[in-house]
């Protein structure tokens, strides 16, 4: 019955028309979708790209949240990138360095170390632009100018790249791409088994605009990476904060809390009010679960107070002081020094450690030789009251970003919880005071993070929890607009425009913007960014409608509707990845009779029961922020909401008991939308190419380079190991004839040509002297190994072969054994059948003399004849009981191989000396000696394996003695006849 159900079912689903037309369809459409790109490839990296240092943070199956050192097994590397001239002569591009190695180049190659670069990023050159100037006044070897084409962005022309020298700009995104492509190659690294990295999370200043966030956004992507999202660092700093916490949950009533993540860097400070707070939301099926929120309320900050800044107050000290130095040519002034790039290199690089100590000493100092001009010695003094004195006018910048940060969350200093304390900057005692002056006392600061790595660990998280591969804490993180975003379009001839977002707008929030144009038109979104006490309105988007006129038509031809009735609307939100506005759809829609037409979609959704397009409306959790506001009306109040909640709720209950005349729908066509990308011009495909390129070949140059610094470290090792080995004895006795005095010769003449003219010899040339010296030694020293470890090897193959004779002999008395019982029982099993036969012919006999009566059988009886007819059973072959002829043929004849192969290469061998090739090699003994265990390897399992059956068969044995002995004494007839029985062959056995 339970089968015939089963197939019933069967049929039912198999021939349903909903499974045929509907249910089928769409799961093939399921299987063939192509798999996600997480499936590929499931690491992500975080990057925190900082003024002065680059970190990053590696998530991947098996590692979870690991820093990425640096190839010195550093935690950060060092913001800058060197050129040095290559030593190899015509090589088309210069050595590369990183980090520290590129920072140590200053002093001597000032004019190719870019460092620093995070704060040129996306700006301007024109126009007296500060940040340009003031980058120029600190590294005063370097040429920046104007980037090629019409981007009017920093470049910086190289004297080291280029068809002639000096004619090669680059980009500011070109070399920070060099940065992030070496932090990729060393996060590769630490994944391991030839990883790939593409996904990355970066962090990004409060105070970023759209371009400077593009400007990044293109440094990532030629160097390969895919930005899956940008994150701003007190957002980054509070999520790391997160991962350990949990915080009160406003769903029971609960008050959320409030920290201000104050962050002081080598470039700027920040300073972000985030809002902590659980919730409880709607799991899968009929469950809850809580999640941790975070929002960024508001953000305030100081683009040119941090480290650099501070340092920039000892360098101007170094260089007033130098100025008193007699020795000094006269007129040499502080503009002159302040333009001399090797003398500012050094005074840079000594004013960040002297910044330092400075944070844990009352007072350093430093020494300069050399400094500006050759005979002049420098000696240099600070104390820590004296830095205080110069950085007067800095302390008083400390609060501000608090300031500002609390009145854009539209909060007091009181309603904080802490303020957490991020960055390299913040450990100078003078900020550490103004701190506590501005929170009122030390009580609300807090070292609660890693100062240093926060930052990059919670763009790590986020990359996790953006991933599917990744199964980390609910912490639903929310980032603000920072700045105020408006719109502009034309409408009836005027230019009108909105405020669609403020600086507190919470990212990902959809708003809905209705306007009136019924014929197709431009619109833009712009950034307002303040500058002084007015705001600038740079441009960020430009969306063209490109159906919209023929939509109108349509709804006023097909459905009746007065152009009055027509309502346009478009969806803009402020995108997840990026932050900046983007538009998502749009419509144009007019109330309609629905008894007049309908959608033939909606009759086939009602036909299935899925419900029309009306009655569809997506589930939402549970205080999900999700923000939907129609620009052109203004929002209700409390009072106002509350009534129009009644009426709606009246005109429902007498909708229920009085049908409705009228039924009206809403008829919605969607527009097509274009967007372009306003503000600097993006890059055309041809320079995109043309800077690929460029970064392939560079690369291709990297390698070349490193493979022949490879080339020249193996020639070099190998004449000092030349020279050892022409005095070793053992090694001089395996060369032939006159060997010993051409590798003497070959040695010194490779000597001296790589410390002479192959200094700046090529790949092929390293390689082809190597190759000279290997052509002598390698065979020697084969023939060397093979001397030293014949004798032992011959030995333990000598001995296997003798102790397998044993084995051998053991194996045929076994099967001789087997063998001889198999007759013996062949023998009983003939006489058993002569004494059987004449029993039968007597109880035939006797059977006749009973008169003829016949009698029923005993079906309960026991037959004494298949009894007997079984227990005479003779085998038609011997049974061997552990081994068989096979396997003894198969032993002698590998022994007898292996033992006529060894006689005979020993004895050519015996033969040969020492500076012979062998002819008895310890590759070759290893082969046969593995042969010779694999074949007793064969018969030690056979033999393993018997004995553990016979233990097993034994142990059961004596339980059934001891079932026997409390069972009692009796035994029935069939147990006597059956413990009479002779033994089988196997029980012989």
């Amino acid at each position: 019955m339970a089968c015939t159900s089963r197939r019933r079912n069967m049929s039912f689903v198999t021939y349903s028309p909903f499974f045929t037309l509907v249910l089928a369809p769409f799961l093939l459409f399921l299987l063939c979708l192509p798999a996600p790109a997480s499936a590929a490839g499931s690491a992500v990296l975080g990057i925190d790209i900082g003024t002065e240092y680059l970190k990053a943070a590696l998530v991947k199956p098996g590692i979870p949240l690991e820093i990425v050192l640096t190839k010195d097994s550093k935690r950060k590397e060092s913001a800058a990138v060197a050129f040095k001239p290559s030593r190899e002569n015509g090589a088309p591009f210069p050595e590369r360095f990183y980090g520290g190695d590129a920072l140590a180049l200053a002093a001597r190659f000032p004019d190719d170390v870019y460092a620093n670069l995070k704060v040129l990023l996306g700006i301007s050159f024109g126009d007296g632009n500060e940040a340009v100037q003031t980058y120029s006044d600190r590294y005063p070897a370097l040429q920046l100018e104007q980037a090629p084409g019409i981007r009017d962005t920093v470049g910086f022309r190289s004297k080291k790249i280029g068809d002639g020298e000096g004619t090669y700009t680059f980009l500011v995104e070109e070399i920070l791409s060099m940065q992030l492509k070496q932090l990729r190659a060393n996060a590769e690294a630490l994944a391991g088994n030839g990883a790939t990295i593409q996904d990355a999370v970066i962090t990004y200043p409060a105070y970023y605009t759209a371009e400077e966030k593009r400007s990044v956004k293109l440094a990532a992507e030629l160097a390969g990476l895919n930005v899956e999202a940008m994150i701003s660092d007190g957002l980054a700093v509070g999520l790391n904060y997160a991962t350990s916490r949990t915080f009160p949950s406003v769903s029971d009533g609960q008050k959320p809390e409030y920290h201000l993540v104050y962050d002081m860097g080598a470039g700027s400070t920040t300073g972000t009010v985030l809002r902590f707070q659980s919730r409880n939301v709607k799991d899968v099926g009929r469950f809850n679960k809580t999640v941790q929120e975070i929002h960024v309320l508001g953000a305030g900050w100081d683009r040119t107070l941090g480290g650099d800044a501070l340092n920039e107050l000892i360098v101007n000290d170094m260089v007033n002081k130098l100025l008193e130095n007699k020795k000094l040519s006269e007129g040499t002034t502080a503009s002159k020094i302040k333009s001399h790039g090797k003398t500012m290199a050094k005074l840079w690089k000594d004013s960040e450690r002297i910044r330092q100590i400075l944070s844990a000493n009352t007072e350093t100092g430093s020494t300069f030789e050399g400094l500006y001009e050759e005979d002049v010695v420098f000696k240099y003094k600070i104390t820590r009251s004296e830095f205080e004195t110069l950085a007067k006018e800095h302390a008083s910048r400390v609060g501000k970003p608090i300031e500002d940060a609390l009145a854009a969350a539209n909060i007091k200093l009181s309603d904080l919880d802490s303020v957490i304390l991020h960055g390299g900057a913040i450990r100078t005692p003078f900020v550490q005071k103004e701190l506590e002056k501005e929170c009122g006392g030390s009580s609300l600061l807090r070292t609660s993070v890693n100062a240093d790595e926060a930052a990059v660990f919670g763009a790590a998280f986020k990359g996790a929890g953006l991933s599917p591969s990744f199964r980390v804490k609910d912490i639903r993180a929310v980032d603000a607009a920072t700045y105020a975003v408006k719109v502009k379009w034309d409408s009836d001839g005027k230019e009108r425009q909105q405020k669609l977002f403020t600086p507190t707008s919470h990212i990902g929030v959809e708003k809905h913007l209705t306007v009136k144009n019924l014929d197709d038109f431009e619109f833009s979104f712009y950034q307002q960014i303040p500058f002084g006490d007015d705001e600038n309105d740079a441009p960020v988007l430009g969306v063209a409608t490109q159906n919209l006129t023929e939509s109108v038509k349509k709804l006023s031809d097909e459905y009746s509707c007065a152009p009055a009735n027509i309502t346009t609307t478009f969806s803009v939100r402020l995108n997840p990845a990026s932050g900046l506005p983007e538009i998502t759809s749009g419509s144009v829609s007019c109330e309609v009779d629905a008894s007049k037409k309908g959608s033939v979609v909606d009759d086939v959704k009602g036909f299935f029961g899925l419900g029309k397009k009306d009655e569809q409306k997506p589930l939402q959790e549970e205080g999900e922020s999700v923000e939907s506001v129609t620009l052109q009306e203004e929002p209700s109040t409390p009072t106002e909401a509350s009534s129009s909640t009644t009426q709606t709720s009246d005109a429902s209950s007498a909708q229920e008991t009085k049908p409705a005349e009228l039924k009206v729908k809403i008829e919605t066509i969607p527009i097509n939308l274009k967007s372009t990308l306003l503000g600097r011009p993006t890059l055309s495909s041809e320079e995109l190419t043309r800077i690929r390129d460029h970064l392939a070949a560079f690369d291709a140059s990297d390698r070349s380079r490193a493979l022949r610094e490879e080339a020249l470290n193996e020639l070099e090792a190998f004449i000092y190991k030349g020279r050892d080995l022409v005095d070793d004895e053992e090694f001089v006795k395996t060369l032939k004839g006159d060997q010993l005095s051409l590798l003497k010769e070959r040695v010194e003449a490779a000597s001296e040509w790589l410390y002479g003219d192959g200094a700046d010899a090529s790949t092929k040339e390293f390689k082809e002297k190597l190759g000279s010296l290997n052509e002598i030694v390698n065979p020697a020293l084969r023939r060397k190994k093979e001397n030293s470890e014949r004798e032992t090897k011959a030995k333990i193959l000598k001995e296997l072969l003798s102790g397998s004779k044993s084995v051998v002999d053991l194996v045929e008395l076994q099967i001789k054994s087997d063998e001889d019982a198999f007759s013996s029982l062949v023998a009983e099993s003939s006489t058993s059948t002569v004494e059987s036969s004449e029993t039968s012919s007597t109880t035939a006999t006797a059977s006749a003399t009973d008169g003829g009566i016949d009698l029923d059988d005993d079906p309960y009886s026991s037959s004494t004849t298949i009894t007997a007819t079984s227990a005479n059973a003779v085998p038609t072959a011997p049974t061997y009981s552990m081994y068989t002829p096979q396997d003894l043929a198969s032993l002698k004849t590998v022994l007898e191989s292996v033992n006529e192969w060894f006689d005979t290469q020993s004895a050519l061998q015996e033969k040969l000396t020492e500076s012979d090739d062998p002819a008895l090699t310890v590759a070759d003994m290893d082969s046969r000696l593995q042969e010779v265990e694999r074949k007793l390897q064969h018969i030690y399992g056979k033999m393993g394996a018997k004995k553990s059956g016979s233990d097993s068969s034994g142990s059961k044995k004596k339980k059934g003695d001891g079932k026997k002995k409390n069972g009692g004494k009796s035994k029935s007839k069939t147990e006597k006849t059956s413990s009479k029985a002779k033994p089988t062959a196997k029980d012989e056995l």
